[in-house]
């Protein structure tokens, strides 16, 4: 008996020991999965990046539109085969747009650190417009395109683009930045900009009356923090990409491109100095007040084809924008007015924002000639070989009124005003340009456009809303008399004596938007 009792003893030790052995042979048990964490610290939506403290966030949206009487980028017929009212004229365009945004934001000694990201992917509806070859065909100008080497289709219509195929696009980058320490680096909304950009109550991206950077501008910025909702805000932006109209060489002109709304050749240089802008801003429990300046340098290239030619000296441009939001108005809960004025000399896109068309050249019927036409250009200045730089003038307004019917429902009443000024020498080097040879009556290039829209939205659910927006235009130009032109091939209409007066259009825009 005790010797089967030392066995199984032995056995067991035995056992023991070899167990123990194998379990040191056996790896290191695995760390824990790190799961997603939220972040409370910047609100909704935030979320740790494993295996770091710094918190993310994505967001977007989803929108499907439908445009009437309107051109590819919910653009009003201002100009082009959109304004020409003919066969090559749309009646609608569509759209499709996917855009993303990612959001992440680190706490640090120095304050929080924050990086920006939004791009969009968008189909639009092209257009046709002519060739100008004798023979009545059409080019197709949008975003993409059959057969890239524009062969191998029967008729007479060429359709031209760089993808090949009809699923194709375009990627555009609004906004990357980089905030930190209350400096603000790269590609963001200007400074000058109102509080609600380019949009007081409206879906139409073409309000006139002030500046707005809704694809974002680059930028140095410092933005100082006073408490009591009193921020300060200098920067230094780039004003190649949307804070230039067009500088003028009155040599350029041509009676075509005066009828298309272009006073000469558009003839800016290389940059040289940044736009300048200051901003103050009050944000209380009433709403918001923003008052903001730009200085923007006007830099020409030369007067004529080679720099022997000469050039003239750079001149500085200003513009100042005030703008009011007032909020808890006593017609309904959520109810807002917004309202901007701005004043511009030499320096236009900030009345004209980047979306706004700068030449206007709209076709209409008439008892005295072919057909009438209303035309006009934007400029930040105009000169003539040998002369100086002669600043063009703008002021302008815009605002709405929005009410909410019910937590589902809203609409807003919306309007925008501009005019446009040039001084006696710049009057005298347009109008004395035998572009305007043919001229019957008065030549005036000064001109205001006015804009009236009403919007209603409905969302019911959550981050869906379905929108339908009615924009009606008036170009008020100060023309008069008929003016005899060669064919404008563009647009498909033919040499012929046509009448100068005021002109309007309207469109309509439908939307589906899901923002996530």
């Amino acid at each position: 008996m005790k010797v089967v009792k030392s066995l199984l003893l032995g056995t067991a030790a035995g056992l023991i020991a070899v167990g123990g052995a194998q379990a040191a042979d056996l790896p290191v048990k695995a760390k824990a999965v790190e799961y997603v964490k939220i972040c409370s610290l910047y609100g909704a939506g935030f979320y740790y990046i494993p295996g770091s403290d710094t918190c993310i966030k994505l967001g977007g949206y989803v929108r499907a539109e439908v445009a009437l009487n309107a051109g590819g980028n919910y653009s009003a017929q201002y100009n082009g085969v959109f304004a020409a009212n003919n066969r090559l004229t749309n009646y609608y365009s569509m759209r499709a747009r996917e855009d993303l945004n990612i959001d992440t934001r680190t706490a640090t000694e120095y304050g929080v650190v924050r990086t920006y990201f939004d791009a969009v992917f968008t189909w639009t509806t092209g257009n046709y417009g002519g060739t100008g070859s004798g023979t009545g065909a059409t080019q197709y100008s949008g975003t993409v395109g059959i057969n890239a080497a524009g062969t191998g289709l029967t008729g007479s219509t060429n359709i031209n683009g760089t993808d090949g195929n009809l699923s194709g696009g375009a990627l555009g980058v609004y906004y990357a930045f980089i905030q930190f320490a209350g400096f603000t680096m790269g590609k963001a909304v200007s400074q000058f900009d109102a509080p609600w950009i380019n949009y007081p109550g409206n879906n139409f991206d073409q309000l006139v009356g002030g500046s707005g950077t809704t694809n974002g501008v680059t930028q140095f910025t410092y933005t100082a923090d006073f408490g009591q909702g009193i921020t300060a805000a200098f920067s230094a932006q780039d004003q190649t990409q949307v804070f230039q109209t067009n500088v003028w060489n009155t040599a350029g002109m041509s009676t075509t491109g005066v009828l298309g709304g272009a006073y000469g050749s558009n003839d800016l240089g290389g940059t040289r100095a940044p736009d300048l802008v200051a901003m103050v801003r009050v944000d209380q429990a009433w709403g918001v007040f923003q008052a903001s300046v730009a200085a923007h340098d006007n830099h020409v290239a030369y007067y004529g084809a080679t720099e022997t030619t000469g050039h003239p000296e750079d001149k500085w441009g200003w513009a100042v924008q005030l703008a009011l939001g007032i909020k808890n108005i006593p017609t309904g809960a959520g109810d807002v007015i917004n309202i901007s004025g701005v004043y511009t000399e030499g320096a236009s896109r900030y009345n004209f924002q980047e979306l706004a068309a700068t030449s206007y050249s709209m076709f209409g019927s008439s008892n005295a000639a072919y057909q009438s036409i209303g035309f006009a250009g934007v400029s930040d200045a105009v000169f003539a070989p040998g002369g100086s730089l002669e600043l063009t003038k703008t002021y302008g307004f815009r605002g709405a009124y929005t009410h909410n019917w019910s937590p589902y429902w809203n609409t807003a009443l919306y309007g925008a005003w501009a005019a446009v000024n040039y001084n006696g020498t710049a009057k005298g080097l347009i109008c004395g340009s035998a572009a305007f040879a043919t001229l019957t009556g008065t030549c005036n290039p000064d001109f205001n456009i006015g804009q009236v829209g009403v919007i209603t939205r409905w969302t019911p659910v959550k981050n869906l809303t379905f929108s339908a927006d009615f924009t009606y235009s008036h170009l008020d130009q100060k023309y008069s008399g008929t003016m005899t032109t060669g064919a404008l091939t563009g647009v498909a209409k033919p040499a012929a004596t046509y009448e100068l007066k005021d002109q309007d259009t309207y469109s309509l825009l439908l939307r589906a938007q899901r923002n996530w």
